[in-house]
């Protein structure tokens, strides 16, 4: 342990100059924090066999009275193999979400009248039971109508059929009651009130009808057949954007926002998105592709002095439609969270946080132009381009979120009951790219937080030279930090003043907090992510402003209680490798560079690389043993150190021409969008193909083995037999396919095809991923297909 190791060093993001002038960003947080309202909201049984009781105000949830503030993250079961479900909730656990949210989608459940199939990857209660085995509750999106991309929105065919829908039809909501007392049988027993993870209930989506036997009462009505199904959940939800129209207090609007909108028809890049602009006046974050259109001023908007900012849908990714096939970075994403938490959510949800897959059937089940939908979007694969993919795949986005996530459940309960301070200068619009964009929550005591997005998708931010911040508080003023900085493009983060650690004042620190661990005798240790480019200045107390190295090593400040109190302040690498959980029964940190997640056997590791993967963890484990690869201990700083490596799997496909490409016909224009339209079965002669030969025995001694296909074309197809096992619609994104996920081991070479991509169709691509056709009518090439090892180690 260091006691303050100090490195002085230029106070500086994008090299700006020590003594500079000073721009100062200002704001007026003095202001006293009114109660919020209680009572306001009609909540269902919210008192758990325990006494812990859930609650809402006007301005945040609660567990047990204090305030709460979770991450949700969306998971389609019935998108997703059951055999797989305990180690993906796990991996969600470990990213920091902490309830997991999944529709039901009801032409999964019941393709055809009055038999319902609830069986294998339709096994909803076998899932909130694993839900709740990963330690995350769940909210169950209950429909009937979900939209997610599905055919009809999820609602059966013979239903559209037969009668109206989404409406006060007498036959209509005969089926819909049907379908929630079978939602209600499989959730019986699990519901909070009976011990159960199930903390809440969506009722619809998008939901802004207002027709004959539509609008409020419609949603009304639902609620009281959920509740009559036994659906008695603490809270009950309903989309709040584009319109939506709810009883007011008989549900909870949850808002979202994305960064692109690939349900658009544009095939340009779009504007600066709204997402990324902090918002002092409104929740809403822009187009969400809502399928309907509203004709007046939605019920959230007058509701917004009585609800919680609840989020649900913030994008962890973005679907690829056929017309408009988006690839967002991972900064694209991440840099949403300080504008969201700093806009005031107090429920920081996700859609989606795992990819899918679409159960094969006939009719199949994606949302299509062709069965009157909106949007195009790929027959199988479900993929979102999501932190996690349906193979169960990490992104790189996940570790950009994972420091948020572990910053609001250690701070959480601090910063959900805090309000939005307004800058005294802010962005004139989403396109104003000079001023900069930043807001403060504050608690009207002097404690807050301040939140900075200097990333805008797409477009190149001014980098600010010589910012300086100044928080006017109730008797003094923060300004911080003690020389000027620049807000270089792209960067963003959260930077607290006032923050109490343990007794002992944090005037302010330019370094994210990240969570806090009582170590035992090493002492109360709080972590924070040093900003990339910056300084990480920490004023502790009364002594002057100093700062501190990232690294390893602990920087031990003062005392709480007789043992040491310190910082450990991780470089912005090292703060994505961060996680937090139990092994040797005590909660540790863990810094892993590969797929990691807590279970009942320990630390449970996942690799497509065969060389040295470092994990550290502190406080040292008693004795580290790793199983399912070869392991070197040794201490770096105050963390035990494992270096891992496996013996490696060389596995080779065998790829061969089976037919060359034809002519792809022409794009059509048309559906409810005016846009280019998916292709009709026909089109797909003009596909090239190729077999595709694995290897016997390829998942022996490997936890799964992916397929990679690089082509490029219009859309891809893998087959094995006459059995589709997945698509693609080409956008520049790897696209893997995880052996051990398919629903039936291959008995043969399997079929890959791709249909040309022709240089006039009206689609947009991300310009690094558009091919160059150089005078060609049309594009399809495979480069190769290349088999990922994954190896899997365990540490206990």
């Amino acid at each position: 342990m260091k006691r303050w190791a100090i490195i002085w060093a230029g106070l500086s993001l994008a090299g700006a100059a020590l003594g500079q002038q000073a721009t100062v960003l200002g704001v007026d947080a003095s202001a006293p924090v009114a109660a919020p309202l209680e009572g306001v909201l009609h909540l269902g049984s919210a008192v758990a066999p325990d006494g812990t009781t859930l609650g809402a105000n006007s301005r945040y949830l609660t567990r047990n009275g204090r305030p709460w503030l979770p991450v949700m993250g969306e998971f389609h079961y019935s998108r997703s193999p059951a055999p797989s479900w305990a180690d993906e909730l796990r991996k969600m656990k470990a990213a920091g979400v902490t309830i997991v949210s999944t529709y039901v989608i009801w032409n999964h459940h019941e393709a055809t009248p009055g038999r319902f199939d609830w069986r294998g990857n339709r096994d909803l209660r076998r899932f909130v039971q694993l839900a709740a085995a990963a330690g995350l509750e769940v909210v169950v999106r209950v429909g009937p109508w979900d939209h997610a991309e599905a055919r009809f929105g999820g609602v059966p065919d013979w239903v559209v059929d037969a009668m109206p829908t989404r409406r006060d039809d007498p036959s209509y909501l005969h089926y819909v009651a049907r379908l929630y007392e079978q939602i209600g049988a499989q959730l019986h027993g699990l519901m909070w009130k009976d011990g159960g993870p199930v903390v809440g209930v969506q009722i619809e989506n998008e939901y802004n009808l207002d027709g004959p036997g539509q609008g409020a009462q419609h949603i009304a009505t639902l609620k009281k057949l959920a509740r009559a199904a036994g659906l008695d959940a603490p809270f009950y939800t309903v989309t709040g954007w584009d319109g939506a129209v709810y009883p007011s207090g008989e549900v909870t609007p949850v808002f979202g926002g994305y960064p692109d909108e690939p349900w658009g028809t544009s095939t340009a890049e779009l504007p600066p998105k709204e997402t990324y602009a902090f918002r002092f006046d409104s929740r809403v974050s822009g187009d969400l592709g809502a399928q309907t259109a509203a004709h007046a001023p939605g019920t959230a908007e007058r509701d917004a002095a009585r609800t919680p900012f609840l989020g649900a849908e913030f994008g962890a990714g973005l679907p690829a439609m056929y017309r408009r096939r988006t690839l967002v970075s991972a900064d694209d994403i991440a840099a949403m969270l300080p504008v969201q938490l700093g806009s005031g959510v107090n429920l920081m949800g996700y859609y989606m946080f795992h990819g899918g897959r679409n159960p094969v059937a006939s009719p199949s089940l994606e949302e299509s132009s062709g069965s009157g939908g909106y949007n195009d979007t790929p027959r199988i694969t479900y993929d979102f381009n999501a932190p996690l993919g349906p193979d169960g795949e990490q992104r790189e986005v996940l570790a950009r979120l994972r420091p948020f996530h572990l910053f609001l459940a250690a701070f959480g309960e601090r910063l959900a009951p805090m309000t939005v301070r307004r800058p005294d200068a802010v962005p004139a619009s989403p396109a104003d790219l000079t001023t900069p964009r930043w807001s403060v929550r504050a608690d009207g005591a002097g404690h807050g937080f301040v939140f900075v997005n200097n990333h805008v998708r797409q477009y190149a931010m001014a980098a600010p030279p010589g910012v300086r911040f100044e928080v006017r508080l109730k008797g003094e003023t923060r300004s911080f930090p003690s020389q000027p900085v620049t807000l270089a493009d792209g960067a963003y983060f959260i930077w607290p003043f006032n923050f109490d650690l343990d007794g002992t004042l944090l005037r302010y620190a330019t370094a994210q907090p990240l969570t806090r661990i009582d170590a035992g005798k090493a002492g109360v240790v709080y972590v924070f992510a040093a900003s990339a480019g910056v300084p990480a200045e920490f004023a502790v107390g009364d002594a002057a402003a100093q700062t501190v190295a990232p690294g390893l090593a602990l920087h031990e400040v003062g005392r709480v209680g007789g043992r040491p109190l310190s910082l450990l302040v991780l470089t912005p690498e090292q703060s994505r490798t961060l996680l937090v959980g139990t092994l040797e029964g005590r909660t540790r940190l863990v810094l892993s560079e590969t797929q990691a997640w807590f279970d009942a056997k320990g630390l449970q590791l996942r690799s497509t690389d065969a060389a040295e993967q470092r994990v550290a963890v502190f406080p040292a484990l008693a004795h580290p043993q790793a199983q399912g690869a070869k392991a070197a201990v040794a201490m770096d700083g105050a963390f035990q150190t494992l270096a891992l490596h496996w013996p490696a799997r060389a596995l080779k496909a065998e790829v061969t021409p089976l037919r060359a490409a034809g002519d792809a016909p022409p794009v059509l224009k048309g559906g409810l969008a005016g846009a280019a339209l998916a292709p009709i079965p026909e089109a797909f002669k003009a596909s090239a193909a190729w077999t595709v030969t694995l290897p016997s025995h390829a998942l022996d001694g490997l936890a799964d083995v992916l397929i990679e296909p690089d082509f490029t074309g219009d859309i891809a197809r893998l087959f094995d037999g006459t059995t589709m096992l997945d698509d693609w619609y080409f956008n520049g994104q790897p696209w893997q396919i995880g052996l051990r996920g398919l629903a039936h081991a291959p008995q043969g070479p399997l079929t890959l095809s791709v249909l040309p991509l022709r240089a006039d169709a009206p689609i947009y691509l991300d310009r690094a991923h558009r091919p160059d056709f150089a005078g060609a009518q049309q594009f399809a090439q495979l480069r190769g297909v290349t088999l990922h090892p994954v190896y899997a180690a365990q540490i206990r």
